[in-house]
């Protein structure tokens, strides 16, 4: 059952590369006028995005049924939902509004999600103690939804800088959109490169003194850029080349180490392919993509980026501070502990507030609606990627 299960996540990895290219179609028939064409390749787009999120709908539900609790307690399955609930969002905001280049967008994000969450490992294990409560499920799918219809607002908005944004010449927006694009390129580089290691089985193992202050052993899937701190190499199936320097001290989240040579890997990978990138394209990347959205109305993606944030908004609250807190209370007999996990989740919330109460009594549209809801998505793959792998604290992903 696990293996079906595994098989239908990558079934829904393949069908929404097949589901963007058909968008593509669609998308084009759009530029060129012909509504017959684009209505038609569009519905055969969504029937494929619908397919894909079904697929991985199985895969979560047989995961489910496999593990006796709610898939979302490690990062890897956290990862692969969130991305099933991107997926969602969009398929609704489609048939609200029927615009392909949406999906083109959100697909290659869909695909992204799974391959990096193959970095992380997908065996199913038992809960822990603390995590054996009917609120795992309530609390912490109730804040994938939110962030998931968040990131469809992000997505939106994105395709609206992309749009408006002048790529003629060098600017602050032209910078902060190749920032964007390169942390994409990141992304798929280290699902790429952690696939070409795993391929070849290597293996690197240090001792070290984890963060409950016990010797132990800390396994690397990837060369050792950098090593543990004050950690001891004691075997290696290739030939290793470093570590170069040791992890500092004061980063103690569990598995930190590893976790940190995951990153740096990530940037080294990433770098590579946005190079290879530009030197193909021979221009930025957000500006070879500028002219497959520049029949869009700036105006419908601000709207569909500011609907999205305010359902988004209100789900995530409920989910990532009202339930959190009922089950810190059970678990922990208190409802704050300003934990780093609680302590992003507040700046979330108070960002998004502030977002909607910037747009609403201060007129913040278009432009500079579209940056907020940038960083918005960077404080969330903060709070998921930096809080849970290296900073150390009660809600750390193992």
């Amino acid at each position: 059952m696990v293996e079906l299960s595994s098989n239908l996540l990558l079934v829904a990895f393949f069908i929404y590369i097949a589901a963007m290219v058909v968008f593509s179609l669609a998308l084009y028939h759009e530029n060129k006028q012909n509504k017959q064409k684009e209505k038609k390749w569009g519905w055969i787009a969504f029937s494929l995005a619908l397919t894909g999120f079904l697929s991985q709908l199985g895969y979560f539900l047989i995961r489910w049924s496999v593990a006796g609790h709610a898939p979302v307690s490690n990062m890897f399955e956290y990862i692969t939902f969130l991305g099933m609930t991107i997926i969602f969002a969009f398929l609704i905001l489609y048939l609200i509004y029927k615009k392909s280049v949406l999906g083109i967008f959100t697909m290659p994000i869909g695909v992204v999600i799974i391959a990096y969450a193959s970095v992380f490992p997908s065996e199913v294990s038992p809960l822990i103690p603390a995590l054996q409560s009917y609120w795992l499920q309530i609390h912490v799918i109730t804040t994938a939804i939110g962030q998931g219809i968040l990131g469809i607002g992000f997505i939106a908005g994105l395709i609206y800088l992309i749009r408006v944004v002048d790529q003629t010449k060098r600017s602050k927006q032209t910078f902060w959109l190749e920032s964007i694009v390169f942390a994409i390129t990141c992304a798929v580089g280290i699902a790429v490169t952690v696939g070409i290691f795993s391929a070849n089985q290597y293996s690197v193992t240090f001792n070290w003194v984890n963060e409950l202050d016990v010797e132990a052993q800390l396994e690397y899937e990837l060369p050792a850029i950098v090593g543990p701190y004050e950690g001891e190499l004691i075997s290696s199936d290739q030939e290793s080349f470093g570590p170069l320097f040791k992890t500092p001290g004061w980063m103690n989240g569990v598995e930190a180490p590893r976790k940190f040579n995951t990153f740096l890997w990530s940037i080294f990978s990433g770098a590579l392919l946005y190079l290879t990138l530009r030197l193909v394209l021979r221009k930025r990347i957000s500006a070879a993509i500028k002219p497959f959205v520049k029949n869009i109305s700036p105006q419908l993606f601000d709207e569909v980026s500011y609907r999205a944030i305010i359902i988004g908004f209100p789900v995530f609250t409920l989910g990532g501070l009202v339930f959190a807190m009922i089950w810190a209370q059970i678990a922990w007999t208190r409802f704050w502990g300003w934990d780093p996990k609680e302590v992003w989740a507040l700046i979330t919330f108070l960002f998004y507030a502030a977002y909607l109460h910037l747009r609403l009594s201060k007129g913040w549209h278009g432009e500079r609606s579209a940056w907020l809801l940038v960083i918005g998505f960077a404080i969330i793959m903060f709070n998921l990627l930096v809080v849970n792998l290296i900073i150390a604290g009660l809600h750390s992903y193992a």
